[in-house]
C-alpha cells in the first residue's frame, strides 16, 4: 500500500519543471547563454502549448509567485531605508515619467488605429511595466546593482512595482465597472498606512528582534524567523488587498535596517535561486508557440515596436533626471522589456473584459511578445554596458562607474573597498582574535566572518572588517572576498566545520592556502589527508605561535618580524569585544 500511493500534484509539477529546466539550463550554459533563457525555453517546451507534460499550471504559479516574493524580499534587504531616501527624486521623478510617458505614447498609437481609448490606455499600462525579476537578476550577476545604472534602474522598477496597485484599481474603471473613487482612495491610504508601520519597525522593533535571534547562533532558528518576517509580511499586505510583492519588498526593508542583512541574505538566497527559476519557466508556459509560429512578423514587429517606445521613455526620463550620457544609453536598455506584473494586469484586463490592443488574440500576442523581450533582456543588458563603456571613454570624467550613494556606515565588510592578496579569518574565538591582532600588527590586510553577535558588535565599534555571515554561503563568501585571498584561516571550529570551510574557499580559489586548528592530531591528519587543508596545528601547547608563524609566512613577512609579532601577541592581553567597547 505504501508503494501504490501516488506523488502529491504539486510534487508531479515540480519534478518535471526542474528536472526539465536544469537540463536545457545546463544545455545554454554550454553553449553561452544566460539560464533564464534557458529557464524561459524550458517552460515553452513542457507547457501546453509544448510537449503538454504539466498538467495544473495554476501549481506552478504559485511557486513563481514565491520566487517574484523571495526575489522582491532579497531586494528589499539590499535597498535599505537610508538607499531609498536618497533615491527619492530618481524614484519619484523617474518612475513616474517613465511610465507616464510609455502609456501615453501606446495609448495615442493604439487609438489611431482606431482602438477604443480605454482598451488604448490599458494596453499602455501593460506595457509601461517593465521585469523586476528580470533586471535584477542580470545587474546581480554582473555585480552591476549599485552602479549609477542599477540605481537609476531599480528606483523606476520600485516605482512601477508600488504603480501596479493603482493600475490594477484602475482596470475595472476601464472596463467600465462600478468601482468608486472612494474604494481607490482607500485602497491607496491602506498602501500608504502600511509603508508607514515598515518604516517605524524597521527602524525600532526589527533590528532588536533579529539581535536576539542571533544570539542563539541556530541557522535554523535564523532561517525561520528570516522567513517568518518575509511570509508575514506579505501575507498581512494581502489581507489589505495590497501586493504581496511589495509586501515583501518591504520586509526586506525592515530586515535591510540590522546588522544581520548580509547573513539573512545569504541565507535566503538558495531558495530565492530555487523559486526564481520557478517563475521563469512557469512564464515561458504561457507561451502559445503554435501561435508565435503563425505569427512570427507580426510578434517580432510588436516587440521591436515596444523596445523602440520604451528606450524613448526611459532615456527621457534618465535625461530629465541628469544623468550621464551613459547611464542613460544602458538604463534604457536594461528596461527596455515587458515585466512579469503585466500578468498580473492582464489577468485583471481579462476579468473587466479588456483585451491587449483589442487584438482578437490580443492576449496570445502580448503573451508572446513578453516572452520574446525577457529572452533577449540580457542581451539589452550586455549591449548597454558596451555603449555605456565607449561613451565613458570619450568622456573620462564621467561618474557612470563611481557609486552614486554611500550606504548607512555599518561594519559590515561588504561596504568596504574590496580587498586583495588578504586574509579571510572565519569565527571569532579566541585564537581567530589572536591571529586578528597579529594580522594588524603586521600590516596585513584581513577580514573577519562570523555568524558570532559579539564579532558583529566588535566590528561596528572598531571600524574593524566584520562581516556577518555562515561562510559556507556562496554569497557571503564572495563578499568576503575569497576568490582574491591569499589564507584563509578556520582555528576555532570543529573539524566538521573546518572541512565545509576548505571546501568552500577551494570553489572559490584553488591556488588560496588554508590554514586550520584541530583539537585532536587524529582529526588534525584526517583534514590534511583529503588535501582540503594545507597545514592543521593539533599540539595543543604550541599551537598559537605555529598558527600565527605559518599565516604570517605566507605573506612573506620576515623570520625577525614574524618572531616579533609573534611575542607580542603572546604575552599581551588580548581583551574580549566588551572590553574593547567599554
Amino acid at each position: 500500500m505504501l508503494f501504490a500511493a501516488s506523488a502529491p500534484p504539486l510534487l508531479t509539477e515540480l519534478a518535471i519543471m526542474l528536472v526539465a529546466g536544469t537540463l536545457i539550463a545546463f544545455v545554454s550554459a554550454r553553449i553561452g547563454v544566460v539560464p533564464i533563457v534557458g529557464f524561459l525555453a524550458a517552460g515553452a517546451v513542457i507547457g501546453p502549448s509544448g510537449i503538454g507534460i504539466i498538467s495544473d499550471i495554476d501549481l506552478v504559479n504559485q511557486s513563481a509567485d514565491i520566487g517574484v516574493m523571495l526575489l522582491l524580499f532579497t531586494l528589499g534587504i539590499e535597498f535599505s531605508l537610508e538607499r531609498v531616501r536618497q533615491l527619492a527624486s530618481m524614484f519619484l521623478i523617474g518612475g513616474a515619467s517613465q511610465v507616464g510617458l510609455t502609456t501615453g505614447i501606446v495609448t495615442a498609437i493604439v487609438v489611431a488605429f482606431g482602438v477604443e481609448w480605454r482598451t488604448a490606455v490599458f494596453t499602455g499600462l501593460l506595457v509601461s511595466l517593465s521585469s523586476t525579476a528580470i533586471v535584477l537578476k542580470v545587474l546581480a550577476a554582473r555585480r552591476a546593482t549599485t552602479t549609477p545604472t542599477g540605481n537609476m534602474s531599480i528606483a523606476l522598477l520600485i516605482f512601477q512595482d508600488l504603480a501596479i496597485v493603482a493600475m490594477v484599481l484602475a482596470v475595472p474603471l476601464l472596463g467600465g465597472q462600478t468601482t468608486g473613487p472612494v474604494s481607490a482612495l482607500l485602497a491607496l491610504a491602506k498602501a500608504a498606512g502600511i509603508v508607514v508601520a515598515v518604516i517605524v519597525a524597521a527602524r525600532t522593533l526589527m533590528p532588536a528582534l533579529l539581535r536576539y535571534v542571533s544570539r542563539f547562533q541556530s541557522h535554523e532558528v535564523f532561517l525561520l524567523a528570516i522567513l517568518a518576517i518575509c511570509f508575514g509580511t506579505a501575507y498581512l499586505t494581502s489581507l489589505l488587498d495590497v501586493s504581496i510583492s511589495l509586501g515583501a519588498f518591504l520586509a526586506g526593508l525592515m530586515v535591510s535596517e540590522s546588522r544581520v542583512a548580509a547573513r539573512a541574505l545569504g541565507e535566503v538566497m538558495p531558495l530565492q535561486i530555487l523559486f526564481s527559476a520557478t517563475f521563469f519557466v512557469s512564464i515561458g508556459m504561457l507561451l502559445d508557440v503554435g501561435y508565435l509560429a503563425r505569427n512570427l512578423p507580426l510578434v517580432i514587429g510588436l516587440a521591436i515596436g515596444v523596445v523602440v517606445i520604451k528606450l524613448f521613455a526611459t532615456a527621457s526620463a534618465a535625461l530629465l533626471l541628469r544623468q550621464p550620457r551613459a547611464v542613460v544609453v544602458s538604463g534604457a536598455l536594461v528596461l527596455a522589456q515587458v515585466g512579469e506584473f503585466s500578468f498580473v494586469l492582464e489577468r485583471a484586463g481579462e476579468e473587466a473584459g479588456l483585451v491587449p490592443a483589442g487584438l482578437a488574440n490580443g492576449t496570445d500576442a502580448f503573451i508572446a511578445v513578453t516572452v520574446l523581450l525577457m529572452a533577449f533582456s540580457p542581451f539589452g543588458v550586455r549591449w548597454g554596458e558596451s555603449l555605456a563603456g565607449r561613451l565613458e571613454a570619450a568622456n573620462s570624467d564621467s561618474p557612470a562607474r563611481r557609486p552614486a550613494v554611500d550606504l548607512d556606515d555599518t561594519a559590515d565588510a561588504a561596504e568596504h573597498e574590496p580587498l586583495q592578496d588578504h586574509a579571510v579569518v572565519n569565527g571569532f574565538g579566541p585564537r581567530a582574535r589572536r591571529i586578528v591582532s597579529a594580522l594588524e600588527l603586521a600590516h596585513i590586510p584581513y577580514t573577519i566572518v562570523s555568524i558570532d553577535p559579539e564579532a558583529q558588535r566588535w566590528g561596528v565599534s572598531t571600524g574593524r572588517r566584520v562581516l556577518t555571515g555562515d561562510v559556507s554561503r556562496h554569497l557571503i563568501a564572495d563578499r568576503a572576498g575569497l576568490r582574491d585571498a591569499r589564507i584563509v584561516l578556520a582555528v576555532d571550529s570543529p573539524p566538521s566545520v573546518v572541512e565545509q570551510f576548505a571546501r568552500i574557499a577551494r570553489e572559490h580559489n584553488p591556488d588560496v592556502i588554508v590554514l586550520a586548528w584541530a583539537a585532536d592530531p587524529a582529526d588534525a591528519a584526517d583534514l590534511e589527508r583529503d588535501g582540503l587543508v594545507d597545514h592543521v596545528v593539533a599540539e595543543r601547547q604550541a599551537a598559537l605561535d605555529a598558527l600565527i608563524a605559518h599565516a604570517l609566512g605566507h605573506f612573506e613577512l620576515p623570520e625577525p618580524a614574524t618572531e616579533a609579532v609573534t611575542h607580542a601577541v603572546l604575552h599581551a592581553e588580548v581583551p574580549r569585544p566588551e572590553e574593547e567597547d567599554s
